[in-house]
C-alpha cells in the first residue's frame, strides 16, 4: 500500500512538471510555482465597481460570514490580498494529492444561527468525530495504556477508571463546565453590554441596560462534586453561583485538581486550555480558554469537534458560493494599502496597492486590529488609541502539516490492514501524561527555545474523510507547541532551526507510533512567523490577540471599543480581535455586519 501511495505521488509529481494539472488537482488551490486553479469567483474582477456601500477587508472566513450578512442589504465588494479565499480556514495541495486545512483544521465553534441563516447545512460539510480524545501514554508496561475519551458515557467512565478512582465525577465535571459555557452561550450573539452604562440621557441608559438581558438569562453552572446535580437554576440564580464563575480566574490545573486525582486525564483536558495560548496549566486565567474551546458544538452535541468534508476551506468556499448570486463580489489578490478618509475623519473607503481607489459608506476589517489601526490608518487620526492597542499578540504555535504514505500505528491499538480504527479519528494528544509535562515545555519557550518534549495534537483528517489523500496514503495535522516568535538571543527562524524543531516533534511521534518518520512524503512547517507572514496574523495567533481575561468582552480589543465600532467613524472590526475573539466562530462577524447596517440606516 505504502508503494503504490509513493509510486501515485510520483507520478502527480510528473505531470506537473510537464505543466499538465492531473485531474486529481483539478479545483484545488496549489502552492506557489505550481499549475492550479485560484478559489477566488471567476469574472469577480472584471465586475469590480469604484463605489460600494460597504467594504470587507479580507476574505477569511470571518469576512465572508460579514459579507454574507452586509449583502442582503447594501452593495458589498470582500477584498483579500491572497491568491486564495479563507484566510486561515483553507484547503491547500500543497503536495500533489494531498489536501491540506493548513492553518486551521477542527470545527465547532461556528454558530448554529450562521448555519441556519447561511443555510451551511445543505453543503453537508461537518464531520462529526466519536471517540474524539485519545491520549497514548509511554510506560513500562505491556501493553501500554491509552485514554480514549467519547460521547459514550459509559465507555469514557471505564476508560477513565484505567487511571482514576473518580471516574463517576466525570459526567458531573462535564454538567459543571456545561453551566458555565450555557452562561458565556448568550453573549456571543450580541454586542457587549456598554461600559459607560452611567453616561448619557436617561433613555441612552435605558438602552443600554437591554445589553444586560443575556446576563440575566443565563443559567448557574451545577455545583462541582455534588452526587446528585439539579438542572441549573436559570436568570438571578447565576448571582449566587458567581463563586464557580470566578474559579475561571484561577489556573486551570487547580480546578482540575479538585475533580480528577489522575494526572493523565488532567493533562489531556487541559490541552484544551493551553491550545494555542501562550500558557500554562499553573497560568491565572487558564480556565477561560478551556471554556471557550469548550462553548461550540456539532451536529446537537455541545463541546464537540470535527471535520469538514474537503478540508476548511471547504466552509469558506460554502459561504463565499452564495455571494455573488446575491451582489456581492468576491476579489482575491487585492490588497488593502490604507483606509480613505474624509476630512471629517470618517471612513470612505479603501485606497488598494496601486493606488487605485474604491469608496463606500462602510468599512469593515476582518484584518488584526494591530493591522487595522497601525498599518491601515494614519496614526495622527488615531492620536493616544494608538496606546491602547499594544497587545500581546504571543502565539506558541507551529503547525506542521504532513503526507504520509500509511496510516500511523499507535502503541497499543493499531490499524488492521491499513484500515482506521476510532482513535484515528480522534485529536490525538502526545506528551501529554503529565500536565507538569505541559507546564515544562511553556517554560522553555518563555525562555526563548523551542520545548524539547512540545505538546502535540496529532489529527488524521483522511480517516473519516479518504478523499483528502491518495488511496493507502493520509494528511496528518500536527497542532504543536510550545515555540516561541523570537528565538532566544535574536536567533532566526531560518530552514536549519525550523527542521531541527520539526525533527524533535518527529522523533517523539515516533515514540508513540514506531515507523511513522519512515512514512513521511512530505511536511509543511510553519512557525509562528511563518504563520504571521502568510496568514496575517500577528504572532502568529490565530485568535489575532491572546484570550486572557484582560483581552476579552469589554477589553477587546480595547474598553469603549468592543461594539466593532472604531475611533474613525464608519470603520468596523469584524475578525477575531473583536468579542467575543477567536476560531472559526462567525459571532463578530455577524454582530460586526448587524452593526455596521444599524449604522448605515442613520447616515
Amino acid at each position: 500500500m505504502a508503494r503504490h501511495c509513493r509510486a501515485m505521488v510520483a507520478r502527480l509529481w510528473a505531470r506537473l512538471r510537464m505543466g499538465c494539472p492531473p485531474h486529481e488537482l483539478q479545483g484545488w488551490h496549489l502552492s506557489p510555482g505550481m499549475a492550479g486553479v485560484r478559489l477566488a469567483h471567476a469574472g469577480a474582477a472584471n465586475r469590480l465597481q469604484q463605489d460600494y456601500d460597504a467594504v470587507v477587508i479580507g476574505a477569511g472566513h470571518n469576512g465572508l460570514v460579514a459579507a454574507a450578512y452586509l449583502q442582503q442589504a447594501v452593495r458589498t465588494a470582500v477584498l483579500e490580498k491572497r491568491h486564495v479565499l479563507g484566510g486561515a480556514a483553507v484547503t491547500e495541495e500543497i503536495v500533489p494529492g494531498f489536501k491540506f486545512a493548513r492553518a486551521s483544521y477542527l470545527l465547532s465553534l461556528l454558530r448554529p444561527q450562521i448555519y441556519t441563516e447561511l443555510e451551511l447545512q445543505r453543503h453537508g460539510l461537518r464531520v462529526p468525530r466519536n471517540p474524539y480524545s485519545f491520549t497514548p501514554l509511554l510506560e513500562d508496561r505491556n501493553p501500554p495504556r491509552s485514554l480514549l475519551l467519547g460521547h459514550n458515557l459509559a465507555q469514557t467512565q471505564q476508560q477513565i477508571a484505567q487511571f482514576s478512582r473518580k471516574g463517576q465525577a466525570y459526567p458531573e465535571y462535564e454538567a459543571f463546565m456545561g453551566g458555565l459555557v450555557s452562561a458565556l452561550d448568550l453573549l456571543l450573539d450580541a454586542p457587549t453590554v456598554d461600559t459607560a452604562l452611567g453616561q448619557g440621557s436617561l433613555f441612552q441608559r435605558l438602552k443600554s441596560l437591554r445589553a444586560l438581558w443575556p446576563l440575566l438569562r443565563a443559567p448557574a453552572p451545577a455545583e462541582p462534586c455534588r452526587s446528585h446535580a439539579t438542572s441549573p437554576p436559570p436568570g438571578l440564580a447565576m448571582g449566587r453561583q458567581l463563586p464557580h464563575y470566578y474559579e475561571v480566574l484561577s489556573p486551570i490545573s487547580k480546578i482540575l485538581n479538585q475533580w480528577f486525582e489522575s494526572e493523565p486525564l488532567k493533562a489531556t483536558l487541559a490541552t484544551d486550555t493551553v491550545i494555542g495560548a501562550m500558557a500554562s496549566p499553573h497560568t491565572p486565567g487558564s480556565g477561560y480558554v478551556l471554556l471557550h474551546h469548550v462553548m461550540g458544538e456539532l451536529e446537537g452535541q455541545r463541546g464537540a469537534w470535527g471535520y469538514v468534508a474537503g478540508g476548511m476551506g471547504a466552509l469558506s468556499q460554502a459561504i463565499a458560493r452564495q455571494q455573488p448570486a446575491q451582489g456581492a463580489h468576491i476579489i482575491a489578490e487585492k490588497a488593502v494599502s490604507h483606509v480613505m478618509l474624509g476630512t471629517d475623519g470618517r471612513a470612505q473607503g479603501v485606497v488598494l496597492a496601486g493606488w487605485n481607489r474604491m469608496k463606500s459608506k462602510l468599512v469593515l476589517s476582518n484584518a488584526s486590529p494591530q493591522i487595522t489601526f497601525l498599518e491601515l490608518i494614519p496614526q495622527e487620526q488615531l492620536q493616544d488609541f494608538v496606546q491602547r492597542i499594544q497587545l500581546d499578540t504571543r502565539s506558541p504555535v507551529t503547525k506542521i502539516n504532513v503526507a504520509v504514505d500509511r496510516l500511523p500505528n499507535f502503541l497499543g491499538p493499531n490499524a488492521c490492514d491499513g484500515q482506521p480504527l476510532p482513535h484515528h479519528q480522534c485529536s490525538i494528544h502526545l506528551n501529554c501524561e503529565d500536565t507538569n509535562l505541559l507546564h515544562q515545555a511553556f517554560t522553555e519557550a518563555t525562555h526563548g527555545h523551542f520545548s524539547r518534549r512540545p505538546m502535540i495534537e496529532l489529527c488524521i483528517p483522511s480517516a473519516l474523510d479518504p478523499g483528502l489523500a491518495p488511496q493507502g496514503c493520509h494528511v496528518v495535522s500536527l497542532f504543536t507547541q510550545y515555540t516561541p516568535y523570537l528565538l532566544v538571543d535574536g536567533q532566526p527562524w531560518d530552514e536549519q532551526t525550523r527542521n531541527a524543531y520539526a525533527d524533535t516533534v518527529f522523533d517523539c511521534i515516533e515514540a508513540y507510533a514506531p515507523g511513522f518518520k519512515a512514512s513521511v512524503i512530505a511536511r509543511d512547517i510553519l512557525t509562528p512567523p511563518d504563520i504571521d507572514r502568510i496568514f496575517g496574523l500577528p504572532g502568529g495567533n490565530s485568535f489575532h490577540i491572546g484570550m486572557s481575561l484582560d483581552q476579552l468582552y469589554f477589553a477587546r480589543p480595547a474598553p469603549s471599543y468592543s461594539d466593532y465600532r472604531s475611533p474613525i467613524p464608519g470603520l468596523y472590526l469584524c475578525g477575531s480581535g473583536a468579542h467575543p475573539g477567536g476560531g472559526v466562530m462567525g459571532s463578530s462577524r455577524r454582530n460586526a455586519a448587524r452593526v455596521a447596517l444599524k449604522d448605515f440606516r442613520h447616515l
